[in-house]
């Protein structure tokens, strides 16, 4: 996938760029896959701001994506790439033999007419689903479980995957995307092939509005407010942090603060983690 640079006609078009999306099917979304998005711009149940810079932005829908795969042995037939506002990465929509249609991931090298199938008997091949157990060791992978029968949860962004390295004792050990070592149980589903638009990192913003269209609002430094709105705040000129440490408006510790709750089960599970510790 391509990116598109635009000629610097305005000083926000001399740094913009954007996916080219000429490879996509022209079709609107499959409407029976459809549902609204309520905005929440950041608040919780309570209407109070748990997550800073939200809100605003274009109204979305969300396509409602199979993670699972578990028609097995029905072969179904790629119907249209489409672009997905939710996501980075592309999402195809396939229609299986028996006429059920459904949204996957779309990987790299899947096209138009292409046939996937999931199950423990499909081949290697893109877009194709199957436990663990039954792919090859150092094949390229997204689309990942956890937990069988839960659904993908690991490689699902653009240009993503991990590769599996090793099966022993009914698990696989995989090496994902930030370098980590983890084991995952063998009988957890994953999809051969690196997830498409790997060229989405590559995208520059350009403009402040554009930041807006996504939902996310105008974000200020601690260091330039006044030491009553945040603990970097105040002093004459650039004044240094003046405590420990960088710190949150509220005085908890922003670097190295352990902030994970109820990992031991998860962390016995991880061969080596990904800063190489």
């Amino acid at each position: 996938m391509a990116i598109k640079v635009y000629k610097p006609t305005t000083n926000a078009r001399r740094n913009m760029s954007v996916t080219d999306y000429s490879s996509l099917s022209k079709v609107a979304p499959e409407k029976s896959l459809l549902q609204p998005i309520k905005k929440n711009a950041g608040r919780n149940s309570y209407g109070r701001i748990t997550v800073r810079h939200r809100g605003g932005g274009n109204r979305r829908k969300y396509r409602v994506i199979d993670f699972k795969r578990q028609k097995f042995d029905i072969p179904a037939t790629v119907k249209t790439l489409e672009y997905d506002p939710n996501r980075s990465a592309f999402i195809a929509l396939i229609q299986y033999e028996d006429g059920e249609k459904s949204y996957i991931i779309a990987p790299e090298g899947l096209k138009v007419g292409d046939t996937v199938v999931a199950g423990p008997s499909a081949d290697i091949k893109p877009g194709n689903a199957l436990p663990l157990s039954a792919i090859p060791t150092g094949t390229f992978i997204h689309n990942i479980e956890l937990y069988p029968g839960r659904g993908a949860q690991l490689a699902r962004s653009a240009g993503n995957m991990a590769q599996l390295m090793a099966k022993e004792n009914g698990m696989a050990l995989l090496r994902l995307p930030s370098g980590e070592l983890r084991n995952v149980p063998d009988n957890c589903m994953a999809t051969i092939g690196v997830v498409g638009n790997s060229d989405h990192e590559n995208v520059k913003i350009g403009k402040a509005g554009r930041k807006r269209n996504m939902g996310w609002r105008p974000t200020v430094r601690g260091s330039v407010m006044n030491p009553n709105d945040h603990p970097h705040g105040g002093g004459e000129g650039k004044s240094p942090v003046g405590r420990p440490g960088p710190c949150t408006p509220w005085g908890k510790p922003a670097l190295g603060y352990k902030t994970r709750k109820n990992h031991k089960a998860s962390d016995k599970l991880i061969v080596r983690r990904r800063n190489g510790k």
